[in-house]
């Protein structure tokens, strides 16, 4: 009691001095006093728990003490009473034994801002508890005070009580409305009001007003909240000062929500979104995680289930090798691959971070796993044959994806020798591997930009093909098969994150070209159905995927800036204003991407997936183009290794060396040497 007497004490401290500093104001307006009491309370506010707990506890005994006074004068009609010394020590008796009461009711850990059901009734026991206390006290020491009195305490303390705690808690909530920004939640379903309760317990966002499609939800009141119709949106958005629209429609098909999406473009909001139920039933994210709008969104396209008979063929209960298992497509393989059950799963990468990574992460998902994975994680370059033969044979493997590749185009244009390096013999050794080692599939993840490249990534990748459509010619147990797809949101280097982040930092947004298009695929849907053309393959065959219409990366950024919230290329003094520049095609760069040399195509079983009858080279050629290109290679003589592939892939013509950092070093100081023994020569014929 005498720490809440001084915390009391220290409470009125801060309101009398707050008082005397605004006395002369106070004096003058209704206003002033108003101002007065919010400013009082922001210091209480702004106390350590603790302190709060001991003040709010020391203002319930007042609340007690004047409940009980007050229940006499109105049951008497008047002030003129006069209370004993029975009377006294009945009302000492009380708020004591109410202090103690309250305390272990627990009445001052419930956090007033998130004052609840259960608070509630803790407080109307509490009250009813103190109410007992103080008519045993009467009744037991027969003070002269009416029978009624009792009563009228209880309704006076629970107003006292429940009234201050309901005030407080209105005007932190008011408060909060005050910093926070006003929005829609789209969708007034079970995710819709998860995601209200939600957001009433954080200080960012206040809802307003939900929006649904379901005609009968339109005009009813939920949680509060008035449901909406989507065609009031505009109107909804300028009377409620709106900057953001919550997309809370989980169950939602991808066309559908790619037309509401479609529908909230030409709005000056952001427009987010809660997780996929597919996210959410598999435990990944939950109602309340909002995040920017996926291109997955964007594209709308139904994803087609997998057949589950194609991805175990290859994968259940065999020993399965990923190249490049810590890259975007490899480490996604992985993933879908740990589903399967294979017998051994063996991560091969030559980035030590990028293996530590996804072995990690790939251990932490076998834990929710029934059936135990043998994971192996091993270092090592697909460069290296002997280590490749070494792993495949000594762990007896069945099937090779192999992702391990150079795929960002303009740095490999400026590292002409290494790219080819990698993307060429690291699949020439990968595949002699797994032909001498006796593997049964061995599959390479290739790319549209292999068909008629204009730079050196995508022919090299397009040899890579040609080797394993070479070897698939001779006589061998190895299945080789390749999977050709474009664009993977999400990969590194995607275009998607970069324009979220040129957004986020106001601007400008930069697009290399006005008509540039590209296909595009999201990582889970590639890896999936690389895994089921894996198993479709009977040797050589190049398997092309769906890859939808192909998207204008112009409109992509436009669509994306809209549905920040601003406006593009619009005013460029408006604060809502991100510019979209246009930076020319970086080196070896071409406006739209193919996925066909031709229109010789065949379907599968699968609707997603397509057979290509790609031209092809017999091995012997094949043999003696790679001993001309170990050569180039080994004198990192880049031209040559330009015409050598230009000669072999169809469709790669007038390639220039410009962009090969060491070649044009490398020339640089051979002009340099040629004019330095020039000089020299000058010099002595001047002499002679």
């Amino acid at each position: 009691m005498v720490l809440c007497t001084l915390c009391l004490y220290q409470l009125l401290r801060i309101g009398v001095d707050l008082l005397n500093r605004n006395g002369r104001f106070l004096s003058r307006s209704v206003f002033g006093l108003i101002a007065g009491g919010r400013e009082i309370l922001e210091k209480v506010i702004e106390l350590p728990r603790n302190i709060k707990q001991a003040c709010l506890l020391s203002l319930d005994m007042v609340y007690v003490a004047v409940a009980m006074w007050s229940a006499v004068a109105l049951r008497y009609g008047h002030l003129d009473f006069h209370l004993g010394p029975v009377e006294i020590a009945c009302g000492i008796a009380t708020i004591l034994a109410s202090a103690l009461f309250f305390l272990r009711l627990g009445l001052y850990r419930a956090v007033i801002r998130f004052l609840g059901h259960q608070a509630i009734w803790a407080i109307l026991t509490a009250v009813s508890y103190s109410t007992l206390i103080l008519g045993a006290t009467v009744f037991f020491a027969q003070a002269h005070v009416p029978r009624s009195t009792p009563f009228i305490y209880f309704a006076l303390l629970l107003l006292g009580l429940g009234g201050t705690r309901l005030v407080v808690r209105a005007y932190y909530h008011a408060r909060l409305r005050s910093m926070s920004e006003n929005v829609i939640i789209y969708g007034a379903g079970q995710s819709g009001r998860q995601l209200l309760h939600a957001l009433h317990h954080g200080d960012q966002h206040h809802p307003v007003v939900f929006v649904d499609d379901d005609r009968h939800l339109q005009r009813s009141v939920i949680n509060g909240l008035q449901v909406a119709r989507p065609e009031d949106m505009e109107q909804l958005i300028l009377q409620h000062d709106i900057t953001q629209v919550l997309l809370a429609i989980p169950s939602a098909s991808p066309e559908r929500r790619k037309e509401i999406i479609n529908s909230l473009v030409g709005f000056p909001v952001h427009v987010r979104t809660v997780p996929t139920i597919s996210e959410l039933l598999a435990g990944e994210a939950s109602v309340n995680q909002i995040r920017d709008i996926d291109l997955d969104d964007l594209l709308g396209r139904e994803p087609v289930p997998p057949h589950p008979e194609l991805i175990e063929r290859c994968i259940t209960d065999k020993v399965v090798v990923v190249t490049g298992a810590g890259g975007s497509i490899g480490s996604e393989l992985c993933r879908q691959i740990m589903l399967s059950y294979p017998k051994e799963l063996i991560l091969l990468d030559n980035s030590e971070f990028a293996l530590y990574s996804i072995e990690r992460e790939l251990r932490d998902t076998m834990v929710g796993l029934e059936s135990e994975v043998e994971l192996i994680a091993l270092l090592g370059s697909v460069q290296d044959q002997t280590r490749l033969e070494s792993i495949y044979r000594t762990f007896e493997v069945n099937t090779v994806y192999h992702a391990a590749a150079y795929k960002h185009v303009p740095l490999v244009e400026y590292n002409i020798a290494e790219g080819v390096a990698n993307n060429v013999f690291g699949t020439w050794y990968a595949a002699e591997a797994a032909r001498k080692s006796g593997v049964e599939t061995f599959v390479l993840v290739s790319t549209d930009k292999a068909v008629r490249p204009t730079n050196i990534m995508g022919a090299s990748k397009r040899l890579a093909e040609m080797i394993l459509q070479g070897l698939a010619q001779g006589e061998t147990a190895t299945r080789f098969c390749m999977v050709r797809f474009g664009n993977v949101l999400g990969s590194s280097g995607s275009v998607v994150p970069l324009f979220w982040q040129q957004i986020e930092s106001g601007g400008p947004v930069t697009v290399t070209h006005p008509d540039v298009s590209r296909y595009f695929m999201s990582i889970p849907e590639a890896a999936q159905l690389v895994l089921q053309a894996g198993a479709m393959g009977t040797g050589g065959d190049v398997f092309v995927l769906d890859m939808g219409e192909p998207v204008h990366i112009v409109d992509l950024a436009k669509r994306m800036i809209r549905l920040s919230g601003h406006e593009a290329n619009q005013d460029k003094h408006s604060e809502d204003h991100i510019d979209i520049e246009f930076i020319g095609l970086r080196p070896g760069e071409k406006l739209h991407e193919e996925l066909l040399l031709g229109t010789n195509v065949t379907g599968t079983g699968h609707p997603m997936i397509m057979r290509a009858e790609d031209e092809s080279l017999p091995l012997s050629e094949i043999h003696q183009l790679l001993e001309d290109l170990t050569r180039y290679c080994d004198a990192l003589d880049c031209e040559s290794i330009s015409l050598l592939l230009s000669t072999a892939v169809s469709g790669f013509d007038d390639h220039q060396v410009r962009y090969d950092h060491l070649w044009n070093k490398q020339a640089e100081q051979s002009a340099q040497k040629a004019q330095a023994v020039s000089n020299v020569k000058v010099l002595f014929a001047d002499k002679t």
